[in-house]
């Protein structure tokens, strides 16, 4: 019998408190994420798309505990732990890390390269002797493509894609089982681009590494994750294998995604979709389904039924009350 998965979430939710009114009396919330669930295996990439303002870095920083959840559940390995106190958390906290989108934001300008690296190792007591902390910074530093012997050089001294590297070198030094990565390369070059998600690949085999990959673009998803989940306004529409959502979308939303991907081969290219208006605010989310505002195929059930996740073929959840149809023929490698 299968032991649990690597991480399991159930039912997450996340609101922020917004004062308005005169004098900032009247308390409204930000629905920034509501009822999300999904499992990952162990060594499994999850691509989770959606536009700006949908939930996705929310998410992820809600699963290390770096924005508080409002209810729901996180297990990591069967082990609840979204309701631990920090002092209980730490020891899970080395095996969950995080890649964010600007790595000049978290890398400090006044240390070098493997002070940043190093203080990581001594935040989790693993540094050991100061020689082998010296051998542990050079070995990581190697093993995303860089020179030990710039270890004492400063952030600024990088290009945007070594400092992303170096941002993954301090992942990588607590060990951890997964990795969050938010919006990895969107502020990178395209030619950088490739070069990094080629490295998060290799790390991902090398190491069993399993990716939390958030993106807005859905052809970087498909190139690094089997799985994919698509959230609008908080909440997942469709999910499924990735080559299946991609070539055979079954949400309205999702096919306006897929609709804005480049394609060379002309018979495979969507019609371009465009979507009218903007994202509901999560302040006063429209009743029933979420996007029917914008979608050209709502009704009046749409307007006034929130339609759930249902399967609709293995493996792929919609939640329309009219989806597309889905070809169970269509499978991941596609």
């Amino acid at each position: 019998m299968s032991g649990p998965p690597l991480l399991e979430v159930k039912d997450l939710h996340v609101r922020f408190p917004v004062d308005t009114g005169l004098f900032g009396r009247t308390r409204r919330w930000v629905h920034a994420v509501g009822g999300v669930s999904f499992h990952l295996e162990q060594g499994e990439a999850v691509g989770l798309v959606g536009e700006s303002g949908c939930g996705k870095t929310t998410l992820g920083r809600a699963l290390l505990r770096l924005t508080p959840l409002d209810s729901g559940t996180v297990r990591l390995r069967g082990v609840e732990i979204s309701g631990k106190s920090e002092s209980e958390f730490r020891p899970f906290r080395r095996r969950v890390q995080m890649i964010f989108q600007d790595p000049s934001g978290t890398l400090d300008p006044r240390m070098s390269v493997g002070e940043s690296i190093g203080e990581a190792l001594d935040a989790h007591g693993l540094a050991g002797g100061r020689d082998e902390r010296r051998r542990r910074i050079a070995g990581l530093l190697e093993s995303v493509g860089l020179d030990p012997g710039q270890a004492e050089r400063f952030p600024h001294e990088f290009s945007g894609g070594q400092r992303q590297r170096i941002g993954i070198a301090r992942a990588l030094a607590v060990e951890p089982e997964l990795l969050v990565c938010d919006e990895p390369v969107s502020a990178l070059d395209l030619s950088v681009q490739a070069q990094v998600i080629n490295l998060l690949q290799d790390l991902g085999r090398q190491r069993g590494l399993a990716y939390l990959f958030i993106s807005h673009d859905l052809s970087v998803v498909a190139h690094i994750c089997r799985r994919v989940l698509v959230l609008y306004l908080g909440r997942v529409v469709e999910s499924g294998p990735t080559g299946a959502v991609m070539r055979n979308p079954a949400h309205p939303y999702t096919r306006a995604l897929v609709s804005a991907v480049p394609e060379i081969d002309p018979l495979r290219r969507l019609g371009r979709i465009r979507l009218g208006g903007d994202l509901p605010s999560p302040i006063d989310p429209p009743p029933g389904c979420p996007f029917h505002p914008r979608c050209l195929k709502a009704t009046d059930r749409c307007r006034s039924e929130a339609p759930s996740l249902a399967e609709t073929a293995p493996g792929r959840l919609v939640a329309c009350h009219f989806p597309e149809a889905t070809d169970p023929g269509v499978s991941a490698e596609d």
